[in-house]
């Protein structure tokens, strides 16, 4: 699954995130504000988008002096289906969550980081989670490893992606912070929190790292 525009699993073309756009919004926009917002193609390929999504009446087209403004039809007997397709981030993300609630024993903190985090990634990209585990896990043995498994079959088979996870407990998460590991700053960053508390107010916790604790 393209992780930047996941619509574009069922719609390849540049229709994917032109629809994408326009799902989000009730106000019109031009050409060349569709094009900066969706971040793909090029401003001709997306006309010649919206011209075949006009022609489907799934996109509506005003002439206003100068300039042409587009609009999402809400109407169209196709627009339920649009807009499923264009939360299918948010699908994930909700399905990612469940399944995090689900484990015995329940991380301390879990959060997608890396490229679906931001969005920015593609269908070659790995799905990247963060997993903080409790104090007295052993992540190479059941039940823990077996959730960890299972979680990673379960965005496999959700998106076709890999999903590569991070496990570390507080000890280590508290050492990473002393080092100033890029990698905390990209987690802090980027990090979207799945399970438990909001990573920043963790690590302000942290006896090692919270500062004269």
């Amino acid at each position: 699954m393209d992780v930047a525009h996941p619509i574009r699993s069922v719609v390849p073309t540049l229709d994917g995130p032109v629809l994408e756009v326009l799902s989000r919004t009730t106000r019109p926009l031009t050409g060349p504000e569709i094009h900066r917002i969706a971040g793909s193609g090029s401003l001709n390929g997306v006309r010649r988008a919206l011209g075949r999504l006009v022609t489907q009446g799934v996109v509506q087209a005003e002439e206003r002096s100068s300039a042409t403004f587009y609009l999402g039809n809400r109407d169209h007997l196709t627009w339920p289906a649009v807009e499923s397709l264009a939360s299918i981030r948010r699908v994930l993300l909700d399905r990612l969550h469940k399944e995090l609630e689900r484990w015995d024993p329940k991380p301390v903190h879990a959060s997608l980081f890396g490229s679906t985090a931001r969005g920015d990634g593609d269908a070659e990209s790995d799905i990247d989670v963060l997993i903080i585990s409790p104090e007295g896990v052993e992540e190479d043995e059941s039940p823990w490893a077996d959730q960890v498994d299972r979680l990673r079959g379960n965005v496999q088979a959700w998106t076709g992606n890999h999903c590569q996870t991070f496990q570390i407990d507080l000890r280590r998460l508290a050492e990473h912070v002393q080092a100033s590991d890029p990698l905390v700053s990209e987690w802090l960053r980027d990090g979207i929190a799945l399970l438990g508390p909001d990573l920043r107010a963790l690590i302000r916790k942290l006896p090692a790292a919270g500062g004269g604790r």
